[in-house]
């Protein structure tokens, strides 16, 4: 009897513990009950493709929280990103272009320094948080808040103003929406990066390092510190790295749309938030796996796809992204409260 009691302990103990887990599970269960046609190949390629740049923006804000911080600026760094990448390569004969005496430009330069300038913004906001002790969510808000006002004045200018950057090369709408043919089915090159960068990164956290400094400056900064670990360079270094994918990912959305506005990004940083933290990454650092984020990314993902494929309000889609969100941060904080 008593090993009864204690199995359904157990039992209870995993559910509360999972309760987020079993909910998605759940509602993409539902979603499938109502559309069988859901689970085909193509829908799978498009959820795996919409995807490819989240993980990679989810990639960096992980390493950041798995820092003890948080990021608020990356969705707009991913818009900075895409608005200098799209104005640096459209098609030569294109009629609106940015700059119409730029020649057409190989298509690694404006990608490295789309990179260049959000890993810049990406350090200033490590030189901030560990130089000057500013709260992460403070120095990402205004950087936020700086980075979108300096997309929009680079966005609106003249002779054009504020409208869509398109118009743009072959070679980038090639490198972003194209894909590798196997049968009948093309598998989008935007997977090969993210699968490319989720290894860059899993080699990053678990084999250098860098990595173990960023976990354990996580779960115990001042221990870390004795230890000998400098922990203020290490910080601007994770910064650093966030910002670059940041940026590698603001091209891939600007190639895949087909053109960019200082409001692509928008809101991006939230959404990545939410998948790392049902990706198992914890809010209070020092826990948090690159597998588990991908997952994070992909059941999100399938879940707006999802909604969307059955038709349901975008307006209920963000209660149900919002409730998640809720749900998700709160069981996090809870289990961190029962390890204390």
């Amino acid at each position: 009897m008593n090993t009864q009691a204690t199995k359904k302990s157990t039992i209870v103990k995993w559910l509360f513990d999972n309760v987020i887990y079993v909910f998605l599970i759940l509602l993409v269960i539902g979603i499938v009950i109502a559309s069988p046609d859901f689970l085909s190949m193509t829908n799978l390629i498009n959820i795996l493709s919409q995807s490819s740049s989240r993980i990679i923006i989810a990639l960096g804000i992980a390493g950041i929280l798995i820092l003890g911080g948080t990021d608020l600026s990356a969705g707009r760094m991913v818009g900075l990103a895409a608005v200098v990448s799209a104005s640096l390569l459209q098609a030569g004969d294109y009629a609106y272009k940015m700059y119409p005496n730029l020649p057409e430009l190989p298509l690694f330069v404006p990608i490295i320094i789309a990179m260049l300038v959000t890993g810049l913004f990406g350090t200033l906001n490590g030189f901030i948080v560990s130089k000057f002790h500013v709260p992460p969510f403070i120095a990402t808000l205004g950087m936020m808040i700086g980075v979108y006002g300096i997309t929009s004045i680079y966005f609106d200018r003249p002779p054009y103003g504020a409208q869509p950057i398109g118009g743009l090369s072959e070679s980038f709408t090639t490198f972003a929406q194209k894909g590798i043919k196997l049968g009948q089915y093309e598998f989008p090159y935007l997977i090969l990066y993210a699968i490319a960068f989720s290894i860059i990164i899993w080699v990053l956290w678990n084999k250098t390092q860098l990595g173990k400094n960023m976990y354990a400056i996580g779960g115990n900064p001042e221990a870390a510190k004795v230890s000998g670990v400098n922990v203020a360079k290490n910080i601007i270094i994770i910064y650093m790295i966030a910002g670059l994918l940041y940026g590698f990912s603001g091209t891939l959305e600007a190639g895949r749309v087909g053109s960019a506005t200082n409001n692509t990004g928008n809101m991006y940083e939230l959404d990545a938030i939410a998948a790392c933290v049902v990706g198992g990454v914890s809010l209070s650092g020092g826990i948090g796996t690159v597998p588990g984020v991908i997952t994070g990314v992909l059941i999100f993902q399938v879940i707006n796809y999802g909604l969307a494929f059955l038709g349901v309000s975008p307006y209920i889609q963000f209660i149900v992204k919002g409730a998640i969100i809720i749900v998700a941060v709160a069981f996090d904080m809870r289990k961190h409260a029962k390890k204390k």
